[in-house]
C-alpha cells in the first residue's frame, strides 16, 4: 500500500516538514480514496492529513530519526 510514499527516516539527512506533510497526504488520499476531496469531506480529509502528519513527526522523534 501506498508505494509511492518514501521513506522518510533516513540518517543522510534531515527530514523536513514539506515532506512529513507530502507522505500524509498521500497516505489520506491513498485511504480515502479522494485525490481532492468534495467541499463537504474537505473538513475531515485536512483533519486527517494534520493528524497523520502530527502522528509521522512524533514517531520520527521517537526514534530519533531528526538530525542523525
Amino acid at each position: 500500500m501506498c508505494r509511492s510514499i518514501k521513506q522518510l527516516r533516513r540518517p543522510e539527512h534531515d527530514v523536513s516538514e514539506a515532506e512529513i506533510q507530502a507522505a500524509a497526504l498521500q497516505y489520506v488520499r491513498k485511504i480515502s480514496g479522494y485525490r481532492k476531496p468534495t467541499r463537504a469531506n474537505s473538513a475531515a480529509f485536512d483533519l486527517a492529513v494534520a493528524e497523520v502528519a502530527a502522528a509521522t513527526q512524533r514517531l520520527l522523534v521517537g526514534i530519533n530519526a531528526f538530525g542523525e
